[in-house]
C-alpha cells in the first residue's frame, strides 16, 4: 500500500511544451534562409552592372547577419523551463539557526545621478529581510567618495532601529520605507510617527544633497564630525582619496528600539588615485569583496543595484530551496532573479521591461547550463568567484579565501586595518584580481563579462522568477539616457566579442555550442545595426528613383520574404505575450530595437572602434536616477521624450523623413503613374512599416511645442542631409 504521506519539496521544475514546436519551427525557418541566401548568391553572380552588384551585395550581407543572428536567439528556444520553488518548507530541511550568512553589496557612484536616498531605501529593503539579523551584513560601496551619501546613510543607520522592528511586528512585504508609504498603509498612529521620522529623515538628506556639503546644523555629535571632517581635506577628491571604510551598525553592539540585534552594516569607499585604473563597477565590486571576506566573509553574496529594492522579504529563503538541495545542480556557482521595474508606462515606450533580456531568454537558458548574470538580484556562492569548479584559485592572503572564517568583531582594529589595507588603489597589482578572482575586468558590462567567464570555468546557474518580484528597480525616462545606456552596452558587448574570450570561438569551446552562441546573441548585439540601417535607407532610396531591389509579388521568392518576416515576428510577439506581456508593449519594444539599431548600435560601435584606436572615448558614464516632474509627466501620458541635441538623433530624424518621402512619393509614384504595384510592394511595405514606427519622431518634429519635442536643430540638419543623400542616391543610381 503506498504510503499516505509525501515528502515536502523545496522547488519543482517543468520543461515547456513549447520547445518541441521551436525546434520544428527553427528546421523549417533555416530551410527558407538557406534558400533565401542561395538566391541572393545567384542574383550577385547575374548582376549586370556595378550599381546592381552593389546593391545586391549590400542586402546579402545584411541577410547573412540577420541570418546568424536570428539563429544565436534559437538556444533560448531549444529547452525553456520553469521553476517554482517552495520557501514555507525551508525550515522542515534547514532550521532556521543553521541559516548560512549573507552579504549583501550595494553600489553607487554619484549622489546627483543617484539620489542618496533612493540607496538609502535599497538597504533599508535588504536590512529588513525576514532572516536571522546576526547573519546578514549589508555593504555600501560609495565609489563616488562623496559626504553627502555617508551623512545619508549615518541618518539610515538611526532610522533603522525604529523601521526594522516595525517590519517585523507588522510582517509587511513592502520594506522599502519609499515603496511603503507611497502605497495604500494602514494609517494609524504608530505608521503616522515612523512617517514622520522616515519624511525627516528624507528632508534632512535632500537638503544636505541640494546644498552640496554637510553643513554643521546636520551634524549631530563629535563621531560625524570626525569621520566627515576626512572629506573636507584640501586633497580629497572624487578621483583622488584615501580609503575610507565606517561601520554603521554592528551586529555584535547595535540593537534596535526593542532590543533586538541589528544586521551589519557597512560605507566602503575604496582607495582611489588618478595614476591607477580603478576599473570602474567591477573594481567597486572586488574591493567589497576583499573588505567584506575580512569582516564577515558570509558564503552567499548578493549584488545590488543602488535602485533595485528588496520587492519580499522571503527572497533569500527561496534561494536557500535552491542552495540547500546539493543535487540539484552541481557545481551551482549563482542564482538570478530577473530585473523587474515600478513606474513603468502603460505601452513602456523605451522596452525598459527588457522583457527578452531578463524574463524569456533566461528560461530558456536555466534549461542548458543556466543564465547569464545581468548585475543585480544575483546570489553568489562565495567560493564561485575563486577558479573553477575543479580548478580552484587561492588568493594572495588566506583570509580572502571563501573557506576563512571569522572569529573577530568587525570592529576590532586588526579587521578595519586589514579592511583598509585590501581597499587600496595599487592592492590588485601582480595577482589574480580581475582575471582568474573575483568580478573580471575587460569590459564595461562587467556583469555580462563575469557571468560568461565562471560559466566557462565550469559554473552553473538557475533562474529563479517568483511570482511576487523579488525587487524592483527605476527606469530610464528619457529617450537619451535609454540610448546612452544601450551605446555604453554596446562598447562593452563588442570588447568581449573581439577578444580572446570571444564566445563565438573561447565561449563554444568552453560550453558548447548552444551556450557559446547564446552568449555570442549578446556579444554581438550591435552587428544588428547593420541590417536595420541598411533596410532603414536603402528601399527607400531606391524605391524614390524607381528602381526594384526584392522579388515580384509574383514572383515565388517573394512567399519567403513574407515567410521570414510574418515568422520572426508572430514568434517573437507569440514569447512576449506567453511572458506575461502586452501586444502593446511588444510593439514598443521591437521598435525601441529599431531605433537602437539607427543610434546606440552603430555609435556604440564607432566608440568601440575609436577605443582601440587610442582615441578619446566618453568611458562609462552613470544612468541618471533622478526624476524630473515635467519629464516624468510626459513619460507617464506615452511621450516620446527628445529634448536635448545628440548625434544619435540625427539617423532616427533621417530615416524617418526619408521613408516618409518613399512611402508617400515613390509609393504613389509607382501604384498610381506607374502601375507597378507588384514590382515594389516590397520596398513600399518596408517604407510603410518605418512610416509607422516613426510616428513618436514625427509627432516630435512637427506637432509637439513643449521641452520634450525633436531639436530644431536636429529637424533642420536631418533634413538638410536626408536631400544630400536622395540627391546623391539619384546620382550613382542612374549612372
Amino acid at each position: 500500500m503506498a504510503s499516505g504521506t509525501t515528502k515536502p519539496r523545496l522547488h519543482s521544475l517543468r520543461r515547456q511544451r513549447r520547445r518541441l514546436l521551436n525546434r520544428v519551427f527553427a528546421a523549417a525557418y533555416t530551410s527558407v534562409i538557406l534558400a533565401l541566401l542561395y538566391h541572393h548568391a545567384l542574383t550577385l553572380l547575374h548582376s549586370t552592372t556595378f550599381t546592381s552588384f552593389c546593391i545586391s551585395f549590400t542586402i546579402f550581407l545584411s541577410d547573412i547577419v540577420l541570418a546568424y543572428m536570428w539563429s544565436t536567439t534559437q538556444s533560448f528556444r531549444m529547452n525553456p523551463v520553469t521553476r517554482q520553488e517552495y520557501p514555507e518548507n525551508l525550515e522542515k530541511f534547514l532550521d532556521r539557526k543553521d541559516f548560512p550568512a549573507v552579504d549583501i553589496f550595494i553600489c553607487t557612484a554619484d549622489p546627483y545621478k543617484e539620489p542618496p536616498i533612493n540607496v538609502v531605501n535599497t538597504a533599508l529593503s535588504v536590512l529588513a529581510y525576514d532572516f536571522p539579523t546576526e547573519k546578514l551584513s549589508v555593504y555600501v560601496s560609495d565609489d563616488g567618495g562623496s559626504e553627502l551619501t555617508l551623512f545619508a546613510f549615518m541618518e539610515a543607520a538611526e532610522f533603522a532601529r525604529i523601521w526594522l522592528p516595525f517590519c517585523r511586528e507588522t510582517n509587511i512585504l513592502e520594506r522599502c520605507p519609499d515603496a511603503y508609504f507611497s502605497s495604500n498603509y494602514a494609517q494609524n498612529p504608530k505608521t503616522l510617527q515612523i512617517k514622520m521620522k522616515y519624511d525627516n529623515m528624507k528632508t534632512r538628506v535632500e537638503s544636505v544633497v541640494e546644498k552640496g556639503k554637510v553643513s554643521d546644523e546636520y551634524i549631530s555629535n563629535e563621531k560625524q564630525l570626525q569621520v566627515l571632517s576626512q572629506y573636507w581635506t584640501q586633497d580629497f577628491t572624487r578621483q583622488n582619496h584615501p580609503s575610507v571604510i565606517q561601520v554603521l551598525l554592528d551586529t555584535n553592539k547595535d540593537k534596535d528600539i526593542t532590543g533586538y540585534s541589528m544586521p551589519n552594516l557597512v560605507y566602503v569607499s575604496r582607495e582611489k588615485s588618478k595614476a591607477t585604473p580603478h576599473n570602474f563597477k567591477a573594481g567597486a565590486l572586488n574591493a567589497m569583496l576583499r573588505v567584506s571576506s575580512i569582516m564577515t566573509n558570509a558564503p552567499i553574496v548578493l549584488t545590488l543595484d543602488c535602485d533595485m529594492y528588496s520587492n519580499d522579504p522571503l527572497t533569500i529563503q527561496r534561494v536557500l530551496c535552491y542552495i540547500s538541495d546539493e543535487s540539484i545542480r552541481p557545481n551551482l556557482g549563482y542564482i538570478q532573479i530577473p530585473q523587474r521595474y515600478h513606474g513603468l508606462n502603460k505601452a513602456d515606450i523605451y522596452a525598459s521591461e527588457h522583457k527578452r533580456l531578463f524574463l524569456i531568454n533566461p528560461v530558456g537558458l536555466d534549461g542548458l547550463d543556466g543564465p547569464n548574470y545581468v548585475g543585480t538580484g544575483c546570489f553568489f556562492c562565495r567560493c564561485t568567484f575563486f577558479g573553477g569548479p575543479s580548478s580552484p584559485v587561492e588568493p594572495e592572503i588566506p583570509e580572502l579565501g571563501p573557506n576563512y572564517i571569522v572569529n573577530k568583531s568587525i570592529m576590532d582594529q586588526e579587521i578595519l586595518d586589514q579592511a583598509h589595507h585590501v581597499s587600496r588603489c595599487n592592492y590588485e597589482n601582480l595577482t589574480d584580481w580581475g582575471s582568474k578572482i573575483g568580478f573580471r575586468y575587460g569590459s564595461l558590462v562587467e556583469d555580462y563579462y563575469t557571468g560568461y567567464r565562471l560559466q566557462c570555468e565550469g559554473w552553473k546557474s538557475i533562474f529563479c522568477d517568483p511570482n511576487r518580484p523579488a525587487f524592483l528597480g527605476d527606469v530610464p525616462i528619457s529617450l537619451i539616457d535609454v540610448l546612452n545606456q544601450n551605446k555604453r552596452w554596446s562598447v562593452g558587448l563588442l570588447e568581449v566579442a573581439f577578444s580572446k574570450y570571444s564566445p563565438v570561438t573561447y565561449g563554444i569551446q568552453a560550453m558548447g555550442i548552444l551556450m557559446g552562441q547564446a552568449y555570442a546573441h549578446y556579444a554581438l548585439w550591435p552587428i544588428w545595426g547593420v541590417p536595420i540601417t541598411v533596410y532603414a535607407f536603402l528601399p527607400s532610396l531606391t524605391l524614390l528613383n524607381g528602381i526594384p531591389i526584392f522579388p515580384k509579388v509574383s514572383d515565388p521568392w517573394f512567399l519567403a520574404y513574407i515567410f521570414l518576416f510574418l515568422g520572426a515576428y508572430i514568434q517573437d510577439c507569440l514569447d512576449f505575450i506567453l511572458a506575461k506581456g502586452t501586444f502593446l508593449r511588444w510593439w514598443s519594444d521591437q521598435r525601441i530595437w529599431l531605433i537602437r539599431g539607427l543610434s546606440s548600435f552603430p555609435f556604440g560601435s564607432i566608440e568601440y572602434i575609436a577605443k582601440h584606436l587610442g582615441m578619446a572615448t566618453h568611458g562609462f558614464n552613470v544612468t541618471s536616477k533622478v526624476m524630473d516632474d515635467e519629464l516624468s509627466k510626459r513619460y507617464d501620458q506615452g511621450i516620446f521624450e527628445f529634448g536635448v541635441e545628440s548625434p544619435m538623433f540625427l539617423p532616427l530624424a533621417m530615416a524617418a523623413i526619408l521613408n516618409l518621402m518613399a512611402f508617400f512619393f515613390g509609393g504613389i509614384v509607382q501604384i498610381f503613374k506607374e502601375r507597378n504595384l507588384d514590382g515594389f510592394f516590397v520596398q513600399v511595405f518596408i517604407a510603410g512599416f518605418g512610416v509607422l514606427n516613426c510616428l513618436p519622431i514625427y509627432e516630435a518634429m512637427v506637432l509637439r511645442s513643449d521641452k520634450g519635442r525633436m531639436p530644431t536643430r536636429t529637424t533642420i540638419i536631418s533634413t538638410l542631409l536626408v536631400g544630400g543623400l536622395c540627391a546623391a542616391a539619384s546620382y550613382v543610381l542612374k549612372m
